[in-house]
């Protein structure tokens, strides 16, 4: 297998295995030059390829709650809704335990803990039990995820870090489109069996990162000014106002994107009379397009400002979700979902190595950690301010203030996702 060296200005980096195949660099290869990423990426896209292709339960939670516990629907949505409640508090938790105590050892204990409470789920039979046991299950799931964008920043240097969240949210797709899949087929035979499978590769996830060696470093930069800036900037995360701006433009066209699993199926079913199954097409085009296009999309942007793509993102969802408020046809919202599967593609890695490029070294986790907990706030509101607006004032309503907040969301990305460039080089020249 080949071996390259690739020096940084802090740093010699150790070898970085590259892919051994020929293909790996050809033109016609979409992912080529992603080989050159330190191991430890692809060790973690290898670590959430596991865990998503086994990724079933949450899918199917209320349906699970309503089918074999007898809940009614509202009492199964509670459910869902205290998960994200607990999400909301799992991420700055995440992320501040990260940087006291690195981010490897908090991957490793939340896949095995969260797997280990998936195998004891179907114990909880009463609606206490259940509560109790989905709120504990997301505080160990959810810590996962700040853990592991702060581990991307710290092993992956600047220019790559667009690339290096566009592969690990690749592994994240590919995975979706098997688990849910299997979880539908496994909940018409046993809901238990669901249960035992979402567990054991949660297990097996955690078992990876726990059964190879993981390079402690500290973070990565540009320039040579990183120690003095961190100085500068390692204060309070409420001190910070681009990061305050940041986070709320985050939660703006969050509450946009996850249109894409309340109001837009029941504007689908409801007013358009399309079928269920057109929805689901929607989703395997959206995956085909990240799998497809995400990774060479970010390479090929690699060297733009971050705030290009965090605001064309937040347009492109504007533009995609708002759209609907004037199409109609079956193409039309095709079209649609094409427009903001790219916003997608481009918001999300943007977002992300962008939080990369502004934390302070010391506090690298408690920006994921708060990022991640914007992102469970849209999650939380999105899904409930959509179908309220949908039910209240209709369709070109609910897909108006989409448009807007969206918008909105775009204005502030270009405040809060700029670099500080200045602030560097006055450090830089103070040193």
């Amino acid at each position: 297998m080949g071996l390259t060296t690739e020096p940084t200005s802090t740093e010699t980096r150790r070898p970085l295995q590259r892919w051994p195949f020929s293909f790996a660099e050809s033109r016609l290869n979409p992912w080529r030059g992603l080989g050159g990423l330190p191991r430890e990426v692809w060790l973690l896209f290898a670590t959430n390829l596991i865990n998503r292709a086994g990724m079933m339960v949450l899918p199917f939670l209320v349906l699970y709650c309503t089918r074999e516990l007898g809940f009614t629907a509202g009492q199964a949505g509670l459910a869902l809704a205290l998960y994200g409640a607990a999400a909301i508090v799992a991420g700055p938790f995440s992320g501040r335990l990260s940087d006291r105590i690195g981010a490897l050892p908090i991957m490793r204990a939340s896949l095995l803990m969260s797997g280990t409470v998936l195998l004891l789920f179907p114990f909880a039979r009463t609606r206490l039990a259940v509560y109790a046991m989905t709120m504990f299950w997301a505080g160990c799931a959810e810590l996962f995820r700040p853990a592991s964008l702060a581990a991307i920043t710290h092993v992956v240097a600047p220019e790559e870090r667009r690339s290096a969240h566009a592969l690990n949210r690749l592994a994240i797709n590919l995975g979706m489109s098997i688990g849910p899949a299997l979880g539908g087929f496994l909940a018409t035979v046993s809901f238990r069996a669901m249960f035992v499978v979402d567990a054991g590769t949660t297990i097996a996830a955690g078992f990876v990162l726990s059964a190879t060696s993981w390079r402690s470093t500290k973070g990565r930069s540009s320039d040579g000014a990183d120690s003095l800036y961190d100085r500068a900037e390692a204060k309070s995360l409420l001190h910070d106002e681009r990061l305050l701006v940041f986070l709320t433009a985050a939660i703006l066209c969050g509450i946009v994107f996850y249109q894409h699993e309340s109001a837009l199926p029941l504007y689908l079913v409801q007013y358009l009379n399309r079928s269920p199954a057109f929805y689901g097409t929607l989703f395997t085009i959206n995956t085909l397009l990240i799998v497809a296009l995400e990774v060479p999309l970010n390479r090929a942007t690699s060297h733009w400002p971050n705030a290009w793509p965090l605001f064309i993102g937040c347009m492109l969802f504007a533009i995609g979700f708002g759209g609907l408020a004037i199409v109609h046809s079956a193409s039309g919202v095709l079209v649609t979902v094409v427009i903001w599967t790219f916003g997608e593609m481009m918001l999300f890695p943007a977002m992300a190595a962008h939080l990369g490029d502004i934390a302070p070294e010391s506090k690298r986790g408690a920006y994921m950690g708060a990022y991640s907990m914007s992102l469970a706030v849209a999650l939380t509101c999105g899904p409930w301010l959509g179908t309220q607006l949908l039910s209240s004032v209709g369709p070109t309503g609910v897909w108006s203030v989409m448009f807007a907040l969206g918008a909105l969301a775009a204005v502030l990305m270009v405040y809060g996702g700029s670099h500080r460039r200045q602030l560097r080089v006055a450090v830089a020249a103070g040193s």
